[in-house]
């Protein structure tokens, strides 16, 4: 098993972050979202090395195999992360890809680390620019939908992360978009994660700001986000960091729920190959 030590918890003990590498040629590094860990990236970490791209993906502190410490879910600390990754494994001219928090992770490493072995990003389903609502973000989500939330986990997290899990695919009594069994999956890889982290990083992206650090963003830049998501809502985030970022590469999945990765999982993985420069020549994808 593959791990990278990204520095001490408050006790001195070595916070170690588990990790695929797969595949060779330019570096596509894959952020997961909240409340999953990087196992959510199994279409796109199956078809891109395909295609003469190198695929690294790894577990959020506190998600998947990773150090579950007790403290610093922030995002300033979760981009040190990133840069760990970056670092350890000398990558260069690389494609950061972050889903949904892990397009936090992305906004903070290029103003915190100068962007330093990055050449492109993209943002899918992410959080940015800033997801609170308030007097000068208009366009954000009302406080009292993350307190519950966050009420939520504090009761009866397991409940909780049942009811999100139909959310984050748009799954009701009329539309089915995913099998029950990728239901049984995403329940049983959020269950399974910290529940101080799945508390603090519930914390981090629903309050953290991110509109000056879009603001440092110059490589070229790709936006993906569903119209039909109801745990990121496309107003609040992806057409709001598209008006950041002008020079950015818009796509609007039509009826897309946040979860796209799974529903729209050939056509990300297509537009995910464009854009590192290796577009498939295989019909079908």
């Amino acid at each position: 098993m593959s791990y990278i030590k990204a520095g001490q918890d408050a006790n001195g003990n070595a916070i170690n972050l588990f990790y695929e590498d797969w595949g060779q040629g330019a570096p596509v590094v894959l952020i997961h979202g909240w409340p999953l860990d990087h196992t959510m990236w199994e279409h796109q970490m199956m078809e891109l090395p395909k295609h003469g791209l190198r695929v690294v993906a790894y577990d959020r502190r506190g998600f998947g195999k990773s150090s579950r410490p007790w403290e610093s879910y922030d995002y300033d600390t979760l981009a040190d992360d990133l840069k760990a990754v970056l670092d350890t494994l000398d990558l260069q001219n690389v494609t950061l890809v972050g889903f949904s928090m892990g397009g936090g992770e992305v906004a903070r490493y290029m103003s915190r680390h100068g962007g330093a072995r990055v050449s492109k990003v993209a943002f899918i389903s992410a959080v940015p620019p800033y997801l609170l609502k308030t007097a000068d973000n208009p366009t954000g989500v009302d406080k009292s939908v993350f307190d519950e939330m966050l009420a939520g986990i504090q009761k009866d997290r397991f409940d909780f992360l049942s009811g999100f899990g139909k959310q984050f695919f748009n799954v009701s009594m009329i539309s089915h978009p995913v099998s029950q069994a990728v239901l049984d999956w995403s329940q049983t890889v959020t269950s399974l994660a910290s529940p101080k982290a799945t508390y603090d990083c519930a914390v981090s992206f629903a309050t953290t700001d991110f509109r000056q650090d879009l603001a440092t963003i110059k490589v070229p830049t790709l936006i993906v986000h569903g119209d039909a998501d109801q745990t990121v809502p496309i107003e609040a985030s992806g057409a709001q960091t598209a008006k950041h970022l002008p020079h950015a590469q818009y796509l609007v999945y039509s009826g897309a729920p946040h979860g796209l990765f799974f529903t729209d999982k050939d056509r990300l993985s297509q537009d995910l190959l464009a854009f590192a420069g290796k577009a498939s020549t295989q019909a079908g994808l």
